[in-house]
């Protein structure tokens, strides 16, 4: 498939230009080193499973995004994460994009040595090197967006992941791409309120998709949360866990909404469609 003239195009060319500076500086070899001396991976499946009676919840360090730009400062990461994990978060998600979203993998080394949960590398995932980088820095967890991939590159990236020990969360946006994320036996769905290619959002449209994902995989909802109700019809929908970055950090009140969020009941799903 090619992508011309979107905005998930521009992030991404920026994403291989910063790559390829990273690449200059530090050698697979040596990423590989790292990655060998990591601590293990965590399951990032089983903790959003949890005890199967209430949503999980992947709690997200973000800064910025294309939509909305500016959104916290978080100056501090790792205390952000820290205050997630301890109000409950299953997961941690840490956006490494600088252009667009101002992470770093700075950040996920700090976010990494302060938690014990697992944690996700959030970023346009386009070459294997991105991946060992990942668990190099100690991520369990990558994202592998289908929009922005060939099944032959999601074939690639979550057999790399495999490899490594780690979990892929594969995310879609139409039901094509659900189809095509369904064809790696991927552990985690996710279903993105925010089509990528124009930043418009349409929960509808998420909350349909995620009725057709069959059992077996995790559904993660994506976007579109502003508040305890979203969550519900979330769950109402079907998805086992929500990953909610916004919400969080202009809450004012970081504790009491993970809180919120995590009470919510998981409802599970109900559909037709088959594996």
């Amino acid at each position: 498939m090619t992508l011309t003239g979107t905005v998930l195009d521009e992030i991404i060319a920026g994403v291989r230009e910063d790559l390829a500076d990273r690449r200059a500086r530090t050698s697979e070899a040596e990423l590989a080193e790292r990655a060998a001396a990591a601590a293990p991976v965590r399951d990032a499946a089983a903790a959003l499973r949890g005890d199967g009676a209430t949503l999980g919840l992947i709690a997200e360090v973000k800064r910025a995004s294309p939509s909305k730009g500016h959104l916290a400062a978080i100056p501090e990461p790792a205390t952000l994460a820290g205050a997630y994990a301890e109000a409950g978060a299953s997961a941690i998600s840490v956006l490494t994009e600088s252009r667009r979203f101002r992470g770093s993998l700075d950040d996920l080394d700090a976010v990494r040595a302060r938690v014990d949960v697992p944690v996700l590398r959030k970023d346009f995932m386009v070459e294997p090197y991105q991946v060992l980088e990942a668990r190099a820095h100690g991520a369990d967890l990558i994202l592998l967006i289908v929009a922005a991939l060939t099944d032959a590159q999601l074939q690639e990236l979550g057999a790399q992941a495999r490899e490594l020990g780690m979990q892929a969360l594969v995310e879609t946006h139409t039901a094509a791409e659900l189809e095509r994320a369904l064809a790696l036996d991927p552990a985690l769905i996710g279903v993105n309120a925010r089509d990528l290619k124009t930043l418009e959002v349409s929960a509808e449209r998420a909350h349909d998709l995620l009725r057709e994902i069959p059992a077996g995989p995790l559904a993660i909802g994506e976007s579109a949360v502003r508040h305890v109700g979203d969550v519900e019809d979330y769950a109402a929908t079907g998805a086992d866990a929500v990953l909610v970055g916004e919400a969080l950090v202009i809450s004012g009140d970081v504790p009491g909404t993970v809180a919120a969020f995590r009470e919510v009941p998981r409802r599970g799903r109900e559909t037709g469609a088959t594996r």
